[in-house]
């Protein structure tokens, strides 16, 4: 029983640190705020919202192993499995943002330049699509744990 809380509450917390990370990406990447510094943050906070996913999947599938429901538990849920395929699409979708604060950082060390506005509108969109789809998965989660 301990196991499992320890495993929901490192669950939880990669799910909070997703969350603000992402949240500071979206409040950052805005034309009227590009500098290099902002350059250099957007790189900072995708490598924490990166280890945040990663944390979160590794504990998920934990739990979906070792936790008290047991895998037939979880698996036997549609939600479950709409879950899993948002968070697929919620990964999918941060892969544009994180090349795209890669290619800036390496733009900027290497010559200085800042990234064009209109690329700078478009990782937005990116990255407000993916703030809006996470609150929708733990939407579904809630309606799962509850045994919907």
């Amino acid at each position: 029983m301990t196991f499992e809380a320890v495993l929901a509450s490192v669950h939880l917390l990669a799910i909070l640190t997703l969350v603000v990370f992402l949240s500071s990406q979206a409040a950052l990447c805005r034309v009227e705020w590009m500098n290099a510094a902002v350059v250099q943050r957007l790189a900072r906070l995708d490598m924490i919202y990166g280890i945040a996913a990663i944390v979160l999947l590794l504990t998920g599938i934990a739990r979906l192993v070792w936790g008290v429901k047991g895998m037939g538990g979880y698996v036997a849920s549609p939600l479950f499995h709409i879950k899993m395929t948002l968070f697929v699409i919620a990964v999918l979708l941060s892969l544009k943002p994180t090349f795209t604060f890669r290619r800036w950082k390496k733009a900027l060390d290497a010559t200085g330049q800042l990234p064009a506005l209109e690329e700078v509108k478009q990782t937005r969109k990116w990255v407000m699509w993916q703030s809006h789809l996470v609150p929708v998965i733990a939407v579904v989660a809630v309606f799962w744990a509850r045994g919907m």
